[in-house]
């Protein structure tokens, strides 16, 4: 199985450093969401891996191998940097064309990833008529086209309508169920949560977290219950008798908040008192407001104050 290796990375760009020794794996049957602010390091790393850049130390390699030294890189990597990169004069046909005879890959190869990215419609379109979502498809079509056993994407859902960030998702977990190592650098949180099973998270050009995305979430939130009884006085006594702090709800409709407890604590006194729920969950983070409290201090852009709506433009 391939693998996308890290090793020690760093590299400057006139006395700034954008990637700082960092360290990571990207391993085969799952997607490793690659996640940072801007400026964090996410595209310099996947540039480096790449071989677009070299590095002022350590290594990048895939399978083992750098990326220059592989003789056939589509066969093993496909990546999705910039869906602005085909040429415009081009169909859309003859743009993966070139790139299939550029690698030896069979030219029935190119009409199974236009198939399969909803461009068989448009094949012999020329790119400079593409829109955003069109040209994103584009990129991935050429991303799949040596059907590699890696797959790096920066912001794959850029551009696509609602239907087209469904397909994505899909195809993600497919790669990763088939075996492949998928590596998705991505800004949409919320997205993100929907597909990956791994994170690995960099701020100003350093590690700072590479765990399973349920353990990052864990890691971030603590326990509270949100909960609806039929008598919430008597349950709000009870619970306050065991130490549990009780909160309205943000959202109203007679639920509660209880900090410091799992939904099977407050089940259990419920049923003690003999008091019927209508409501019990846990609540968690979301990947957001778990990434937010990560990297809070490692946002090279960051605003300081929040400008009254009457100055917003």
């Amino acid at each position: 199985m391939t693998s996308i290796h890290v090793t020690d990375l760093t590299k400057e760009y006139g006395g700034k450093r954008a990637v700082d020794r960092l360290t990571f794996a990207v391993e085969p049957g799952r997607v490793t969401g690659f996640l940072g602010p801007n400026g964090a390091g996410k595209s310099t790393t996947m540039r480096l891996v790449l071989g677009l850049d070299r590095p002022a130390s350590g290594t990048a390699t895939v399978g083992g191998r750098a990326y220059t030294a592989l003789d056939e890189p589509l066969r093993t990597v496909g990546a999705l940097l910039d869906a602005q990169a085909a040429h415009a004069s081009r169909t859309a046909r003859d743009h993966l064309r070139a790139l299939a005879v550029s690698n030896r890959i069979p030219a029935r190869r190119v009409d199974e990833v236009l198939e399969e990215t909803g461009l068989a419609s448009a094949a012999r379109r020329r790119v400079r008529t593409f829109s955003l979502g069109m040209r994103q498809r584009l990129g991935i079509a050429a991303a799949l086209l040596g059907d590699p056993a890696v797959l790096m994407l920066d912001e794959p859902s850029n551009g696509l309508d609602p239907e087209g960030i469904v397909w994505i998702r899909g195809l993600l977990r497919r790669l990763a169920g088939e075996g492949r190592a998928v590596l998705v650098s991505s800004h949409l949180m919320n997205e993100t949560a929907t597909f990956a099973d791994h994170l690995v998270v960099l701020g100003r050009g350093r590690l700072l977290a590479d765990v399973p995305m349920r353990d990052f979430i864990d890691a971030h939130s603590h326990a509270r219950v949100r909960v609806r009884a039929g008598d919430p006085v008597l349950l709000r006594a009870a619970l306050a008798r065991r130490g549990y702090a009780v909160a309205d709800g943000a959202d109203g409709g007679g639920r509660w908040l209880v900090e410091g407890a799992t939904a099977e604590q407050v089940g259990a006194v419920a049923a003690r008192e003999g008091i019927p729920v209508f409501e019990l969950a846990d609540e968690r983070a979301s990947l957001e407001q778990a990434y937010l409290a990560l990297t809070a201090d490692a946002a090279e852009f960051a605003t300081t104050r929040r400008v009254p709506p009457s100055q917003e433009v």
